[in-house]
């Protein structure tokens, strides 16, 4: 690169389109480098963690990603992997066929809070009971976005929604459903961690989950977070067996400090002694 004193300088790339993007993303006519997400929603960032994680272990041809119904329903337009487009909720069932009839390969499951914790509630819940070996990817934000803003599981108490015009009331509602501390009760799951996307410490926070490696012999990692989510960079057979999971408590401002990790040999524990506030 030329520089204005006629010296010559060499640069790097730093940052740049991860490989495992397709070149152009063909769901719409136009604008075809950009997503068809909302402005400010977290999944564009967290598909770029994955995709970047996917090119960094250099596991492309190997990755199997389960996409969801919700507002991520077309991840297989984005990522230049092997797609599988799941039924509503049902994406850690699928996720585990394909893995125990592909063992070799590297399964994802995304989904959103409506997906995985309403009516995936019972998949997402067996799945890491079983010690699936697949990674699965929660992205909360706390709403059903894509019908129209109605209250999901994970709604926060005195939260607005459409089905909550004067917000969710524990005595009508229930209490919001915290989808790591309920998994991470079970013995299978090893790696579970919470990131946020409110900000970009939290960013840069998530960035460095993705870029840590797991230990051997771990099995499956389940996650749920509030306002975006976890990437994995693992994967069991290329990083040892790591499944990472994303997630942040209901409620809580994680602005003044980093992500939370549980990363054992046993059983994943998602922030023992500290309750979720609503």
């Amino acid at each position: 690169m030329a520089m204005s004193n006629g010296t010559e300088a060499e640069y790097e790339v730093a940052h740049g389109r991860p490989k495992a993007f397709y070149e152009n993303f063909d769901r719409k006519g136009e604008l075809q480098h950009q997503t068809h997400y909302c402005p400010g929603c977290g999944h564009g960032i967290v598909h770029k963690m994955l995709a970047q994680a996917i090119d960094e272990l250099g596991i492309r041809d190997r990755t199997i990603l389960i996409s969801p119904v919700g507002c991520s329903v077309f991840a297989y337009y984005y990522f230049d992997v092997g797609n599988v487009q799941g039924a509503h909720g049902r994406a850690p069932a699928v996720a585990t066929a394909v893995k125990r009839s592909r063992p070799q390969s590297i399964v994802v499951s995304y989904q959103g809070d409506g997906d995985l914790s309403a009516i995936g509630s019972a998949e997402i819940l067996h799945a890491a009971n079983r010690g699936e070996n697949i990674t699965v990817i929660f992205v909360n934000n706390a709403i059903y976005s894509m019908t129209g803003g109605q209250a999901a599981p994970t709604t926060l108490l005195g939260q607005v929604s459409t089905t909550t015009p004067a917000g969710r009331n524990a005595a009508n509602e229930g209490y919001p459903l915290h989808v790591s501390e309920l998994l991470a009760t079970l013995e299978a799951p090893v790696y579970i961690e919470r990131v946020g996307l409110g900000d970009n410490r939290q960013v840069a926070g998530a960035a460095r989950g993705a870029a840590s490696r797991g230990e051997s012999g771990a099995r499956a990692g389940f996650f749920a977070g509030r306002g975006s989510v976890a990437v994995p960079d693992h994967l069991e057979d290329v990083a040892g067996g790591r499944a990472a999971l994303g997630s942040r408590r209901d409620g809580e401002d994680l602005s003044a400090r980093g992500p939370s990790r549980s990363h054992k040999g046993g059983p994943a524990k998602a922030g023992a002694g500290n309750r979720a506030r609503s």
